[in-house]
């Protein structure tokens, strides 16, 4: 399970990476909400997923906060979550008015010769 979250972050790292260095803004976006999306696991990932563990106690009985999830990564996660939509939408809004204001796509503002 852990190679596989380690795949995945390092996966949509990469991918995200690689697209914020291509030329148009719609690359750049997608390339943004993807590393966004790798720094979100990674961070839910910090806060441990226990397996195996009931997940509501049983009545009479104590719990150990050892074998409990760490609330504070899923909160902040899911604070990102948001915030990264709302950024998502207002860079779609100001990719749409440069593109009608310059005419293309591009980062600079001018195609590649």
């Amino acid at each position: 399970m852990e190679l596989i979250l380690a795949l995945a972050i390092g996966v949509l790292g990469g991918s995200g990476v690689w697209l914020l260095m291509r030329p148009r803004t719609f690359q750049l976006i997608i390339g943004l909400s993807l590393l966004s999306y790798a720094v979100n696991l990674f961070i839910f990932s910090m806060g441990r997923f226990p397996i195996g563990a009931p997940p509501i106690l049983e009545p009479g009985s104590s719990g150990d906060p050892a074998t409990f999830a760490d609330p504070l990564p899923q909160s902040l996660v899911l604070t990102a979550i948001v915030i990264g939509f709302a950024t998502t939408a207002l860079f779609l809004v100001v990719m749409l008015a440069a593109r009608g204001l310059t005419g293309g796509d591009h980062v600079d503002g001018r195609p590649p010769r």
